[in-house]
């Protein structure tokens, strides 16, 4: 007879669950835990983070700021609403994006620095909005009294229709045409200004 007994065969590492190890945080603030979720994630959180355009120490920087953030907010964590590795991978894409965010904020300039022009308007620019004005108002007193007031109601007092209507006590469709027939006189004398 021969001898078959069998030699035990070594175990295979088994591999926590990044679900179970965010238990363990949570109820126990577990220190191996956390070193097992680090051992686990942060070669992809650091591929991660590469893709998403850090450099390599920033990148490490990032992995040790997700996994502490891993650590305080471990009993936010719920399985009903995704997995534990998309829970843990959003808190690092948002880490990066307020990363981001800092460094896009723009130191102010100093103000004595800066060179502004003056938008006052010039002689010649005070005679050209002058002869605008005077056609505009020779154009307005072309039109019939009915046609100038919902106007005048219109642009100078930036009124409604349906408010124009009220003040007026007319239909609002009375409005609309009258507006409509205005602007159909005053477009042939004024469309040069546009």
């Amino acid at each position: 007879m021969s001898d078959t007994t069998s030699k035990p065969v070594p175990e295979a590492k088994s591999i926590a669950d990044p679900a179970d190890l965010l238990a363990r945080i949570a109820e126990s603030k577990d220190r191996k835990a956390l070193a097992e979720l680090f051992r686990q994630l942060a070669p992809r959180l650091k591929s991660m983070m590469l893709k998403l355009g850090a450099d390599g120490a920033l990148a490490e920087d990032l992995v040790q700021e997700t996994l502490l953030a891993v650590w305080r907010k471990a009993h936010l964590y719920s399985p009903d609403r995704g997995a534990a590795v998309t829970w843990i991978f959003t808190i690092a894409r948002n880490l990066r994006i307020d990363q981001l965010r800092r460094l896009s904020n723009k130191p102010y300039e100093d103000l004595e620095g800066i060179e502004t022009t003056d938008d006052t308007p010039n002689g010649l620019q005070r005679i050209e909005q002058q002869e605008i004005i005077s056609r505009v108002k020779t154009a307005l007193g072309d039109l019939p009294k009915d046609q100038q007031e919902v106007i005048r109601l219109s642009f100078l007092s930036d009124m409604t229709h349906s408010d124009i209507a009220e003040r007026l006590d007319i239909p609002l469709g009375t409005v609309k045409s009258r507006l409509r027939l205005a602007y159909g006189r005053l477009r042939p004398l004024l469309e040069d200004l546009q």
